[in-house]
């Protein structure tokens, strides 16, 4: 299997990106895109287990749109051929001091372009 092919890992790259855009302007519509339309679909949240894009999609309506901006640290993605990833990433946010959160995530390739099917986001304490 091939690791990291070039091309492949730009798209991934970019799919991130809009991802992380789409998170900290609230763009409901776009992180809904972004995630894999099936039932399948589980996000781990800080204080919520997601179980197919069904919960997904409601966890997303009615979260709030304030303090989502953050700053992201040591992010790494890898590719595994040329249809799936993985993204790890930590970030920080004013709104929650002395945590840092740590964020993963498998994208697909689909017919409809990379998607995350399955994704995990806890804080813990900002190490000393």
């Amino acid at each position: 299997m091939d690791i990291n092919i070039p091309d492949v890992l730009a798209e991934v790259e970019a799919a991130f990106a809009r991802y992380e855009q789409a998170l900290i302007s609230n763009d409901v519509a776009a992180l809904d895109d972004l995630f894999w339309d099936d039932p399948r679909t589980i996000r781990y949240g800080g204080g919520e287990n997601l179980y197919g894009i069904a919960a997904i999609r409601a966890f997303r309506a009615g979260r709030s749109p304030h303090g989502l901006e953050r700053s992201l640290d040591g992010t790494v993605i890898t590719t595994y051929g040329r249809d799936m990833a993985t993204a790890a990433t930590l970030f920080r946010r004013a709104s929650a001091p002395g945590k840092v959160g740590r964020q993963m995530q498998t994208w697909m390739r689909t017919a409809g372009g990379w998607k995350v099917v399955a994704a995990h986001v806890s804080l813990i304490a900002e190490p000393a």
